[in-house]
Parts: C-alpha cells; sequence; structure tokens
C-alpha cells in the first residue's frame, strides 16, 4: 500500500479565517489512482513547525504534498524551508521567470516587481511544476524513497497542478492497487437502525471490502471499498455485495452518489428528461437555488427561484392570499403548494417546489413549533406538500430540509 500524507501549512488555516478545502481535494485525487492517504497535518508559517512536520511525515509515508507557503511576500517560507530541509540553495528558473513576466503582461495591471520576479527563485534540488494559473510554481523533490512536493495554496492553481503535473508522475512513479468506491444514499432511517438491519450482510463482506457509514442531515450514505490488484475481481466483489444488499435496504435507498451528490442527480434527471425547475424559497434562503446553480449548464434546467423570506413577500411577489395566511398559517401545506404552483407559473417551469417553515431560534410571523416544515412541489402530476418536523438547530433545520427537497424532486422526476 502507498501512503500519503497531506501537509497544509499557513496561520489562516489554523485560526479558522479560512476552510481547508485543499486537502479534501488532493485526497479525493490520490485516492481515485490507488494512493492512501494516511495522515492530513496543519501547520503554522513557521519554520520550526514546517521542518518537524516534513521530518515526521517521512517516517510514516512514501509521499509528502505540502500546500500553502509560495507567494511572493515575506511571510510565505516554504521555499526557503525546503532549501533548509534538503540543504539546499535557491537559483532563478528562467522558463518560471519567462511565464512569471508573461501573466504580468497579459492579465496583470500593475507593473511587476522584484517581489514578483523571485517567484522564478526555486531550489536547485527541486523539478519544477508548471503552474498554468499562477506566479508560484509547484515542486517536487525526491529524496531517500520519498517524494516530497510543495503547491502554491491557490485553489485553483493548486488543482490544476496536481491534475496535470503531480498525478502523472505518481502514476508514473509507483506501482499502486486499485481502490474502487461505490456508495449508496439512503434516507429516512438513521446509521444505527440501517447498522442493525444490515448486520448479518456485513459481517459476511469478503475481506478485500469496508464498509462505512457516512451520516449526514436527513441521509445516511453507505460507502463500500474495495481496494486489491484485481480490477476485474473487485468490481465483480462490489456488484455481488450490493446486489444482495439493495433487497434489505430498498424501501429507503435513493440511489448512488459515486461522483455526484444529489443535487446533481436531480440535474441529471431535470436534463435527460427535458424538464425546466423553478424554485419559492422561505426559511432556506436560496439555499436550493445556490445549490443548483453551483452545477455547470444549470441554466438549460433551472428557470429561477424567489427567496419570499417575509410573509410580504409572498403576499406581493407570489401572489399568495392573504386569507390563506391568515386562515392557515404563513407554514402550512396550503402555502407551501401555493408557492410552488405560483413559483412554477411564474417563470413558466415544469416542475415548482417551495419551502416555508420555522427554522427558529424563535418564532416568526407563524405560530407553528420551531422546526415545522412544509415542503411543497407542483408538477404535471399535480401539486402536494409534505410536513416535517426538523429539529430545534437552526442550521440543521435548513439543511436537512434543503436535502429533504432534493430527495422528493429527484422521486418526482423520476415519477414524470
Amino acid at each position: 500500500m502507498i501512503l500519503a500524507e497531506i501537509i497544509t501549512i499557513g496561520d489562516e488555516i489554523l485560526i479558522g479565517q479560512i476552510v481547508d478545502t485543499n486537502s479534501a481535494f488532493i485526497a479525493k485525487q490520490l485516492n481515485k489512482i490507488g494512493i492512501s492517504v494516511y495522515q492530513i497535518t496543519s501547520v503554522q508559517d513557521d519554520k520550526k513547525h514546517i521542518l518537524e512536520a516534513l521530518a515526521a511525515a517521512k517516517s510514516r509515508v512514501s509521499i509528502v504534498i505540502c500546500t500553502g507557503g509560495l507567494g511572493p511576500t515575506k511571510d510565505d517560507i516554504t521555499k526557503h524551508t525546503f532549501c533548509d530541509f534538503f540543504n539546499d540553495t535557491l537559483v532563478q528558473n528562467t522558463q518560471v521567470l519567462e511565464h512569471v513576466e508573461l501573466l504580468f503582461k497579459k492579465h496583470i495591471a500593475t507593473p511587476i516587481s522584484d517581489l514578483n520576479r523571485k517567484q522564478a527563485l526555486v531550489p536547485t534540488k527541486a523539478t519544477v511544476l508548471h503552474n498554468a494559473h499562477g506566479t508560484a510554481p509547484g515542486m517536487l523533490f525526491f529524496e531517500e524513497d520519498v517524494t516530497y512536493i510543495s503547491l502554491p495554496g491557490v485553489p485553483f492553481e493548486m488543482k490544476h497542478i496536481v491534475t496535470n503535473e503531480v498525478l502523472p508522475v505518481l502514476i508514473d512513479q509507483y506501482e499502486r492497487p486499485h481502490i474502487i468506491h461505490k456508495t449508496l444514499v439512503t434516507y429516512g432511517l438513521g446509521e444505527s437502525v440501517i447498522a442493525e438491519r444490515i448486520e448479518d450482510w456485513e459481517e459476511r463482506l469478503p475481506s478485500f471490502i469496508k464498509l462505512a457509514y457516512l451520516p449526514s442531515l436527513g441521509k445516511v450514505r453507505l460507502r463500500l471499498t474495495a481496494r486489491g490488484q484485481d480490477r476485474v475481481m473487485l468490481i465483480n466483489g462490489l456488484a455481488d455485495a450490493c446486489s444482495t444488499l439493495y433487497p434489505l435496504i430498498g424501501d429507503i435507498l435513493y440511489g448512488t452518489e459515486d461522483e455526484e451528490t444529489l443535487e446533481q442527480l436531480v440535474a441529471k434527471l431535470l436534463a435527460n428528461k427535458n424538464y425546466t425547475l423553478a424554485a419559492a424559497e422561505s426559511f432556506t434562503g436560496g439555499k436550493i437555488a445556490s445549490a443548483i446553480t453551483a452545477i455547470p449548464g444549470a441554466s438549460i434546467y433551472f428557470k429561477g427561484a424567489v427567496v419570499s423570506y417575509a410573509t410580504t413577500a409572498k403576499v406581493k411577489v407570489l401572489n399568495i392570499s392573504e386569507i390563506d395566511i391568515a386562515e392557515h398559517s404563513v407554514v402550512s401545506a396550503e402555502v407551501a403548494k401555493t408557492m410552488a404552483s405560483n413559483v412554477r407559473q411564474l417563470f413558466g417551469a415544469d416542475i415548482g417546489i417551495a419551502t416555508t417553515g420555522n427554522a427558529g431560534p424563535e418564532k416568526g410571523d407563524s405560530d407553528a413549533a420551531v422546526g415545522t416544515v412544509f415542503i411543497a412541489i407542483d408538477s404535471p402530476l399535480g401539486v402536494h406538500a409534505l410536513q416535517f418536523n426538523m429539529g430545534s438547530n437552526r442550521e440543521r433545520v435548513v439543511q436537512k430540509s434543503v436535502n429533504k427537497a432534493f430527495e422528493m424532486l429527484q422521486k418526482e422526476i423520476i415519477k414524470l
């Protein structure tokens, strides 16, 4: 088994100023090519701390990948630290300098400075990894059977280097096992209940297949991972395992999520069936629309959304009857259904979805208990609404409701 460690460098991660998304991306890409991440470490912008992390990683893994600390400013010390670690010096790389100067000429209005030109300084022992989208090059070192890779922390720069520079090197350098995942998405039951239901099945899994439970708000994903040298055996083993699992969870199974989120599955269904969608959101605040529009090409099937957060917005924008609101409450099945129907008509969509509820922590324009949620769908099959109690934590109420909305959409579109 080939093991890797990811080291993220930057005080901004340790103080919670930014979320470390780089490690998640790198780990996923490594896993795809059969390299297992043994550990992820975050360190300060401190030479001593970085050196200690590099030395410790060397004793654990064959591949060490660092991100961060490669900018032109004085606090970006990674290159100098790598020189200390490898007993090396910095020299100017002509190709990197030409690239930096070209980037400034083409895309940057301010004149290039000596600080920017210093980005072309790299350790003599490093192999330069071309950064097509930025001035800080990646660097690769081989020493004592360990591969060290240093990448810029800017996510889109790092992703391009990993995809186009790092992965080809690692694929060529290491013999790797196959790692294949199959993720099944379930809704409606908790992790412990599912575990009890499939306990006997899980105990009969072959040794090369492992099961992981991945609970989140409103759903539990069951991830099957097969690892080994014989790819055909792994694929067949996963297929056999799934075929015996499906009857046990068929009532709560809503599809697979190998590389796709539920909203991506919904988007694919909309596109494949040539249907369009519009959303009317109250307490979810546009999160349904945000999730669907984050998918490239969403303009083909997503017409638009109305975030009618206040009751007055529901009345004036979505034309919800004040009489219905007074009679049934703004948090009700009747209002949810009218919201879905009216937003569908407003945008000329095939399907309308609507959310109204009380996410808390205090009651708003309705006497409904905190956590009370109504989600409605209007489609060629008619209009219907479901009521849920999503708990008392505001963030959980909102996210569970968004997940439930996409679950309901998936069911509805499949029926059409």
